[in-house]
């Protein structure tokens, strides 16, 4: 499993792949807002969404664990 967090403190504006799709690396995964910049949070090698861990709209952490991919 391969856990992708957030690389800064923002809000989820948008969340581009759900649970079960495949993903290459560089595939953006979430869309972060943080002063009024929009962030793509990438997927750091190949694999599927296992689970998504935030809600768009939801304020996060860095650090904060936001996708977890299975190799």
């Amino acid at each position: 499993m391969i856990d992708v967090p957030a690389h800064i403190t923002g809000t989820v504006w948008k969340i581009e792949k759900k649970p079960g799709d495949p993903v290459s690396a560089g595939d953006v995964l979430v869309i972060l807002e943080s002063m009024k910049m929009e962030m793509p949070v990438e997927a750091p090698e190949d694999g599927k969404v296992s689970e998504v861990r935030c809600k768009e709209g939801q304020p996060v952490s860095e650090g904060e664990v936001l996708v977890v991919l299975a190799k």
